[in-house]
């Protein structure tokens, strides 16, 4: 059966400690990744090493510390590193593209949805598309952070059914085990929360080249599982192992995916959009829109931050801070603030021209960290 799949690989398996290319690795990756899509798989490979692989050609010694240098040597390590690509998949006569994705590609329901498109056609055709953050145009506000996010969210966009971490390490464990010897290994996860009750170690370390750690990758499972995706981590200098998992072989650890409903909308809501405010919920807010599947009304809030316009997204959070859920709001923070505590049926008086009933209707809300409805 033809499954699409997203591999996502991290700097610290296709680099050596000294940042230049670890060969033998990328070629068995070329090679499973052909033999995938040869089965008739749909395969689409997230690729991190831009700016080790520059770092490497200029002769640096470490990471860039400045957004400028850091978009420079990524100019010079994406064009050599898809050279490598290029060259070893030529090899096997399989097809490849380059995809170079910012946030905005998400936050722009057009763009989203034409990215959509592109990688669809790209799929028919047998093309493996390589995918990058695009680090030298990017600014702050517009980035991924790591490319575990990035390998979520077109995961999500595409509506794969597997999504696979590659890393240095073999699968999750309760501490770092290049650290403590007592770490245990995870296996299977059914339930992301319950990562908190192991008290897992995750940490925010990556490699000496690389932006992500446990932490991102957890947090990518956790965007994955929610669009139904199932979330596999183990070691990328095994690439072979993806087809032995592909089989059902319990290599890594592995995360169950949760529900899928095809909602890409709701997708594109929870995990392409970045707020641009927050507001505050009263227990009552939380209770109907959490427990009862309503729209959020200017009576349930008690704070508003941010400052945003009308159909921007925005958190929508308890009083402790944490966000619960996010929808596109209906008004702007100024009239928000007049009307928040308030019954739908006052709105009108307070701001003096007729509004909607809604502050964020539930078609345009969503639960994180719940399967999309």
């Amino acid at each position: 059966m033809s499954q699409t799949i997203v591999i996502k690989i991290g700097t610290s398996s296709l680099t050596q400690k000294d940042g230049k290319l670890a060969l033998s690795t990328i070629a068995a990756l070329v090679e499973t990744l052909t033999d995938l899509t040869l089965q008739g798989h749909k395969v689409v490979l997230v690729s991190s090493g831009a700016v080790g692989v520059g770092c490497a050609r200029l002769g640096l010694k470490e990471r860039p510390k400045t957004m400028a240098l850091k978009q420079a040597v990524a100019a010079v390590g994406q064009g050599r590193l898809m050279r490598v690509y290029d060259d070893l998949f030529s090899t096997l006569q399989q097809a490849i593209a380059q995809v170079l994705l910012t946030r905005s590609t998400f936050r722009d329901r057009t763009s989203y949805i034409n990215a959509f498109n592109t990688f669809q056609e790209l799929l028919k055709l047998g093309v493996i598309p390589i995918v990058n953050e695009n680090d030298t145009v990017a600014v702050d506000e517009l980035k991924f952070g790591d490319n575990d996010t990035l390998s979520a969210m077109v995961a999500s966009l595409i509506e794969a059914d597997w999504l696979f971490l590659l890393t240095d390490v073999d699968k999750l464990y309760t501490a770092d085990p290049r650290l403590r010897l007592d770490a245990k290994p995870i296996d299977l996860v059914t339930d992301i929360s319950e990562l908190e009750a192991m008290q897992v170690q995750t940490g925010d370390r990556g490699s000496q080249w690389g932006t992500g750690g446990m932490m991102t990758k957890i947090t990518a499972a956790r965007i994955a599982t929610s669009s139904g995706i199932r979330t596999v981590i183990t070691e990328g200098r095994f690439p072979k192992n993806i087809a032995k998992i592909l089989q059902g072989e319990a290599i890594g650890t592995q995360f169950t995916p949760q529900t899928r409903n095809g909602n890409a909308r709701k997708r594109w809501i929870a995990y392409g959009l970045i707020p641009a405010g927050k507001l505050v919920l009263d227990a009552g807010a939380i209770a109907a829109i959490s427990q009862g599947g309503r729209s959020l009304l200017a009576a349930g809030i008690t704070q508003v931050d941010g400052e945003f316009e009308a159909d921007d997204a925005v958190a929508l959070c308890d009083a402790t801070g944490i966000e619960l859920a996010r929808g596109l709001v209906n008004y702007s923070t100024q009239e928000l603030q007049l009307i928040k505590g308030q019954r739908s049926a006052e709105i009108s008086t307070i701001l003096g021209y007729i509004g909607a009933d809604t502050v964020v209707h539930r078609d345009n809300l969503v639960l994180l960290n719940r399967p999309l409805g």
